[in-house]
């Protein structure tokens, strides 16, 4: 089915437009678990690593730092609007290294191999077969993959949050996924011993680990 153009903006899409003359904007909170996210990554100078579902590109200053001037950044938004801030955010720190790839991540064309992968609040990624099936082939042997997002909880408080997790979630994009208790669970049949710590009352969790074999196509 093809999508159209509406259904390539989240219902905040205002929020996407009133920051754009902030390009560096990034919510305080959140900067701490980007960089956490980054380094489980463990990059090294002149790697190439994946952003999929990069947003405005938050996370692209810790990769940036990461790779160094000889790696690569790429990234994947599959929304016109938010791709706009992500552009304007490398222009603005004259990135040479960074490039933003319009597409849905289930139908990306990817070319070469990275060394990492990244899936930052990117449900419609990381809880999609689809979306896994056309990444993970792209990535190296042993190439690292971190993973943060929303989940719903088992826990006390957060169990009766769990309603307003579902509410949130239906103001995302129309191509993601309803929220689960594990939806890491695709790429745990990807990744070997991947490491899972929740956080904010098992709500939102963070994890990593690293791809061994090639899933086949």
């Amino acid at each position: 089915m093809t999508l159209e153009r509406k259904d390539l903006t989240p219902p905040y899409g205002y929020l996407v437009r009133l920051f754009r003359p902030f390009p560096d904007f990034d919510p305080p909170f959140i900067k701490p678990v980007r960089q956490k996210a980054a380094e489980l990554l463990h990059l090294r100078a002149g790697d190439r690593v994946l952003d999929v579902g990069c947003g405005p590109g938050g996370s692209f200053p810790y990769l940036v730092h990461a790779v160094g001037q000889s790696g690569q950044v790429v990234g994947v938004e599959i929304s016109p609007e938010i791709s706009i801030n992500a552009n304007r955010r490398i222009a603005k720190n004259g990135w040479t290294n960074v490039e933003v790839i319009e597409a849905a991540a289930a139908d990306v064309h990817l070319t070469g191999l990275f060394d990492a992968l990244l899936m930052f609040a990117a449900p419609d990624v990381y809880a999609s077969e689809e979306a896994l099936e056309n990444i993970v082939p792209h990535l190296r042997e042993n190439a690292r993959v971190a993973v943060f997002g929303a989940k719903l909880s088992r826990k006390g408080l957060g169990r009766g949050l769990n309603p307003v997790l579902r509410m949130l979630f239906n103001l995302s994009f129309s191509t993601t996924p309803s929220p689960d208790y594990e939806p890491w669970r695709g790429l745990a049949r990807r990744v070997e011993k991947l490491d899972v710590k929740e956080y904010f009352l098992g709500l939102m969790f963070l994890c990593s680990g690293s791809i061994l074999r090639k899933v086949d196509e």
